[in-house]
């Protein structure tokens, strides 16, 4: 058969062959698994035995007979579909099956390492944008503005002008009925936005780069809010609260007492709402820093019962013991004398009155005058004379020189303290016939006629001069309709109760004293006073200066010297006249 002959010849070979190798077996092998017949083997065998030629003619001509006997070999042998023995060693050589666990875990690796490539080149970049990156990352909010992908100046821009919409220019408060506002403008609002921008932008870069990272990752995911911190003027927002509480229509209201000319009014409180201002501060805050502000805000408020009328506490408070006044000569200085006052009844009148049901109480006072007033006080008191004026009037007009003694008598012995301002009006009165006064020539409309105080403007001019040559304040004058006699032009002053007065102000630093005598056809004032280093010695000068048919025009001046050198001179005052 063919098999035994290929055996057979297997055998053969090997016989001849004894030095034949592992590698000549696994040619064999090899054979067997391409199908090459034993014959193949053994030409091989025979022409490596026999040396050939290795001539280029020798190789080509061996290479065609290799070929001839294969193929002469092959359509020789009869080969079975499947041999036993071929089945055997080709079961041998079988590929590897890799289990299909295994495939998928190489993927899965494969997968993995990819996945981390990519990852750490997403890293990488994303941390090189990061990091270089000049604007604020995203999903950052100061209050409630998104200030994303902003620089530091946009940001703060954007951010300051979106506050300063939302502030608006009231905060309305409301309490029942009650309505009220507060202008945003009194409170100083003030958002640090500086700091909160500077922390916006912050976000992301406080650590290193992963941590930087995991902070944007997460701020992409949820929010960061940064609350500015607020600043507003509280002590005024508070006093504004206080004071609501007297607003409130169901108001608590305090027992109190109020003087009212010679009478002490007592008033009993009531029980009522006032503003609870801590509670209600607190709310506002809240509101200013939410910047939620367009709603009204409610007045939250406490109920309030009023302090019981202390009569005894009232006294105690009130009574003042009259002061007599006095003074010091090393160093100069004059105390004023002081009025003192009391109950006109006894406490416990009082205290009974109270008794009574009633909303308000009148108790009667008493003035406790001093046994020295100031004006009480001699020439030791006011030692230099710092000025003196005089006129001449009429002894013959009595009517007329009756007013001008009302007048000065009133005036004299007048003690003015420093800052104090003189009041002619005030200090006369009212010119009536219960007064005193007799009628007498004056000015009215531009004719004379007689009319009650008439000739008291001649007390007015007199202390006008006086005061310019003291260099005290004028506070107010008015020149007459017509020059008078007694004076010339632009250095008179009038006076009509109700209408003109005549005011100075002690502006020296120790009290003055107004000395007036009007006698013998001479009016006179006198201030006294206390010297110093810096005083100025006074001169007054006036003239004309335009005269037309019916008007006069005047000025007049005051010039102020030091040791007989002039420092300053000012215009007094600027007159028109109507001619006689």
């Amino acid at each position: 058969m063919v098999k035994d002959d290929i055996l057979l010849e297997k055998e053969t070979s090997s016989e001849e062959t004894t030095s034949s190798t592992l590698d000549e077996e696994t040619e064999i092998k090899e054979g067997a698994k391409t199908k090459t017949s034993p014959k193949k083997s053994k030409a091989k065998q025979v022409k490596f035995d026999e040396k050939p030629d290795t001539s280029l003619e020798n190789i080509e001509e061996t290479k065609n007979e290799i070929k001839s006997e294969a193929s002469d070999i092959l359509d020789t042998v009869d080969i079975p579909e499947k041999p036993k023995e071929v089945t055997k060693k080709s079961d041998e050589f079988k590929p590897v099956e890799i289990p299909k666990s295994t495939s998928v875990l190489h993927i899965f690796l494969i997968g993995l390492c990819v996945f981390l490539a990519l990852f750490l080149a997403s890293f990488v970049c994303f941390t090189l944008i990061n990091s270089n990156s000049k604007t604020i990352i995203s999903g950052v909010y100061v209050h409630n503005f998104d200030v994303s992908k902003l620089d530091k100046n946009e940001a703060l821009d954007f951010v300051n002008k979106s506050i300063s919409s939302h502030l608006p220019e009231e905060i309305k408060l409301v309490y029942k009925d009650f309505e009220t506002a507060i202008p945003t403008a009194d409170l100083n609002i003030s958002f640090d936005t500086s700091s909160a921008i500077n922390q916006a932008y912050s976000v992301g870069r406080n650590g290193n780069l992963l941590e930087n990272d995991i902070v944007v990752l997460q701020t992409l995911l949820s929010n960061v809010k940064i609350t500015p911190v607020v600043t507003f003027n509280e002590d005024t927002l508070r006093n504004t609260l206080q004071s609501l509480s007297a607003k409130l229509p169901d108001c608590a209201i305090e027992s109190s007492y109020y003087l009212e000319d010679s009478k002490l009014i007592l008033t009993k409180g009531r029980t009522g709402s006032v503003v609870d201002v801590d509670k209600t501060l607190e709310c506002i805050k809240k509101q200013i820093q939410a910047l939620d502000l367009e709603n009204s805000i409610e007045i939250s408020t406490l109920q309030k019962t009023p302090t019981p009328l202390d009569v005894d506490k009232i006294h105690s408070e009130l009574y003042v013991e009259p002061k007599d006044a006095y003074f010091t000569k090393d160093p100069y200085a004059l105390y004023a004398s002081e009025n003192g006052i009391d109950f006109a009844i006894t406490i416990d009148e009082v205290k009974n009155m109270l008794n009574e049901e009633k909303e308000e109480y009148e108790i009667p006072l008493k003035i406790l005058a001093p046994k020295i007033t100031t004006n009480m006080l001699g020439r030791e008191a006011f030692p230099d004379l710092l000025s003196t004026y005089s006129t001449k009037y009429s002894t013959r007009d009595r009517d007329r020189t009756t007013n001008l003694m009302l007048a000065a008598n009133k005036i004299n012995g007048l003690v003015l303290m420093p800052g104090e301002t003189f009041s002619y009006n005030k200090t006369v009165g009212e010119r009536t016939i219960a007064a005193g006064y007799r009628k007498a020539p004056i000015y009215v409309s531009g004719e004379v006629v007689n009319d009650v105080g008439g000739g008291i403007c001649q007390v007015t001019t007199t202390l006008y001069n006086a005061a310019v040559y003291a260099n005290l304040e004028i506070v107010e004058r008015t020149n007459h309709q017509f020059v008078p006699s007694y004076a010339p032009a632009s250095r008179d002053a009038t006076v009509v109760y109700g209408a003109i007065d005549f005011k100075f102000k002690n502006n020296r630093n120790y009290p003055i004293k107004l000395v007036c005598s009007v006698s013998n056809g001479t009016a006179n004032f006198q201030i006294l006073g206390l010297k110093t280093d810096q005083d100025y010695t006074v001169e007054i000068t006036n003239r004309v200066t335009k005269t037309t048919s019916s008007s006069i025009y005047s000025e007049a001046y005051k010039i102020l010297k030091q040791n007989g050198k002039t420092v300053g001179t000012y215009l007094l005052s600027k007159d028109v006249y109507k001619r006689h």
